[in-house]
């Protein structure tokens, strides 16, 4: 019951404050390769992430009570849009409950593919939003606590890197 109350709590402590930091993944993440992030369909599906093996996955946690993950969702939008035709897969995790992520699907406009994360303690994701990206081998290249304004151009640069890296 404890862990059920503090880790949402510390969540809501320590994030949501915007704050952006670059922070290229290191050897020492928790999270070493995709295969870590235990995500669900909303429809109760497991999800394999296999499936996207040789593409690039995108992973922004979130949850709808998160000022600073919905700030960002404008700006994931524009990119999945910039980049809808290369190689990546964009999927938006949160923990809350599956008739609250659709709920809130239903309110919004975005073309997101919302799933529900379902180890968030395993994972260790101390704020949010949080992003992960994986290049198309699995392997965690970036990690990021905080929000960002993804369509900038620093930030096209650092998916675009990723997505590159993939192809040699």
């Amino acid at each position: 019951m404890f862990r059920k109350l503090f880790y949402p709590l510390l969540i809501i402590l320590a994030s949501c404050g915007g704050v952006t930091k670059d922070q290229p993944a290191s050897t020492t993440d928790k999270v070493k390769g995709v295969a870590k992030v235990k995500l669900k369909e909303l429809d109760n599906q497991d999800i394999d992430l296999d499936q996207y093996k040789g593409k690039t996955i995108f992973i922004n946690f979130w949850a709808t009570w998160c000022k600073p993950c919905l700030q960002e969702m404008p700006s994931i939008e524009r990119l999945q849009n910039q980049l809808k035709d290369d190689n990546i897969i964009f999927l938006f995790a949160s923990n809350e409950e599956l008739d609250q992520i659709e709920k809130f699907k239903k309110k919004q406009s975005y073309a997101f593919h919302y799933v529900h994360l379902e180890n968030l303690e395993e994972l260790n994701i101390q704020a949010l939003p949080t992003t992960y990206i994986f290049n198309a081998e699995g392997e965690l290249k970036f990690s990021e606590a905080g929000s960002r304004n993804w369509d900038s151009p620093s930030s096209l640069e650092l998916i675009t890197q990723i997505m590159n890296d993939n192809e040699k």
